[in-house]
């Protein structure tokens, strides 16, 4: 798994989760004390917004929110996709530590596979028939390690302490899935077969159903139109984003 989830790190820094032992732990805490503690999130929260220059809570927590799914779902579709494997998230096991002006740092001491996982690489199976049935097979692991294990409480924690709505928080997950297959794409178009089916799969089923519609253009590009706005545009001297529903409605729409 560890090298599983190195390939996938070549790709970028959201894509990047350090594996096994090491000596520089100086910062690092469970992503599940992040869910859990209320004074954590609300620290991390207040930092988000010193570091966009805000004083808005919401737009500081909806930031955050959407930064740290995007972490998550570039680490679990680039391994999977690459690789046929689905890394274990369980949040008491994957530790996080602010980087400063870069994505969240993460760290496996551990790396395991999710439980369940399909074993894409079985030698018996034809090639042919793994690949065209490997996006329904990942589909269930994924969706557990990352929206079941972790979104679910972020979210659920993002509400309660950044008051950030349900239709943001969704919206959130579904732009930095489909954030994630962009740059998997740009890095590695072999893995559209498996990648694009399985993002779509994804989209169309709860808790993203009905997010955003994930569309494909004659040449191939990818096109998201999300449903809510990430509030991002609040922030001093920001635009709106390029799936952002304010791009067809007043600002203000899609809170």
């Amino acid at each position: 798994m560890g090298e599983a989830l190195s390939r996938a790190g070549s790709l970028g820094l959201f894509f990047a989760v350090d594996c096994g032992p090491r000596t520089d732990t100086a910062g690092f805490r469970p992503l599940a004390g992040l869910y859990g503690d209320p004074a954590a999130l609300h620290g991390r929260i207040r930092q988000t917004a010193r570091e966009l220059g805000t004083a808005q809570q919401r737009v500081a927590a909806s930031t955050l929110h959407l930064g740290t799914a995007s972490r998550l779902w570039s680490v679990a579709l680039g391994t999977a996709a690459l690789t046929g494997r689905v890394p274990d998230l369980d949040p008491e096991r994957l530790w996080w530590r602010r980087s400063p002006g870069g994505p969240l740092e993460l760290w496996l001491p551990g790396p395991r596979e999710v439980s369940g996982a399909p074993a894409a690489a079985q030698p018996a199976a034809p090639p042919a028939t793994v690949r065209e049935s490997l996006p329904e097979l990942l589909h269930g692991p994924l969706h557990q390690t990352v929206t079941v294990r972790n979104l679910g409480p972020l979210a659920a924690a993002v509400r309660r302490t950044g008051g950030v709505s349900p239709q943001v928080l969704r919206g959130n997950s579904a732009s930095a899935l489909v954030g994630a297959l962009r740059v998997l794409l740009a890095a590695a178009p072999e893995t559209a077969r498996t990648a694009v089916p399985l993002v779509r799969g994804l989209l169309d089923a709860p808790p993203l159903t009905g997010a955003g519609t994930l569309r494909t253009g004659p040449d191939g590009t990818l096109s998201f139109h999300r449903r809510s706005c990430c509030l991002y545009y609040r922030v001093p001297g920001a635009g709106v984003c390029g799936d952002c529903v304010l791009r067809d409605r007043g600002r203000g729409a899609g809170d």
